[in-house]
């Protein structure tokens, strides 16, 4: 199988269930970003060395996979098997996060991202995440069957990038430089 089509030479892409859309549409837009938001946290694996982080950072690549799955099937097409966001997967990431704050002293300050190495990507891809969840609340303002889930989702896995990097920076002993106004 090749890995070119040529079936969006034009500008057009498929979604699943064959419809065919333009590439700059809102829904491609927010899957596109899903999918560059599992690239980055790729890279937070790549860089990583903690065996219990990287099992965070897989489950992560597999939930944004369904995510990705879910944002690319209209909601006509929901029967056919494609994995959707569910509430446990944001009760999951939930309980991570408590989990993993448990560990750390509170913040009482705004920190700088940073760190070293895998903290500091993990911030990238918390931003990442961030404007992905903005261009799903857009889309879900504009295709109000796409639910609540994937916002609640990204908003979520948001919250638990930013601990997850305070986390990786304290279990290598990197402090956190901390944002004082000038």
């Amino acid at each position: 199988m090749k890995i070119y089509t040529k079936t969006g030479d034009k500008g057009k892409t498929s979604l699943f269930g064959g419809k065919r859309v333009p590439k700059t549409s809102l829904r491609i837009e927010a899957y596109g970003t899903v999918d560059e938001l599992n690239s980055v946290i790729g890279v937070c694996r790549s860089l990583n060395t903690v065996k219990e982080v990287d099992a965070f950072f897989d489950e992560m690549q597999r939930d944004l996979f369904t995510l990705g799955a879910d944002l690319a099937t209209p909601e006509e097409k929901t029967n056919q098997g494609v994995p959707r966001i569910q509430s446990f997967h944001i009760d999951r990431i939930e309980k991570q996060i408590d989990m993993v704050e448990h560990h750390l002293a509170p913040l009482k300050r705004f920190i700088l991202p940073g760190g070293n190495r895998t903290s500091a990507m993990t911030h990238v891809a918390r931003t990442v995440c961030r404007r992905a969840e903005r261009i799903v609340v857009h889309l879900a303002q504009v295709e109000p069957s796409i639910g609540e889930n994937p916002v609640i989702y990204l908003n979520r896995l948001s919250d638990f990038l930013f601990v997850l990097a305070r986390h990786i920076n304290a279990l290598s002993n990197f402090s956190e430089p901390e944002w004082h106004p000038s």
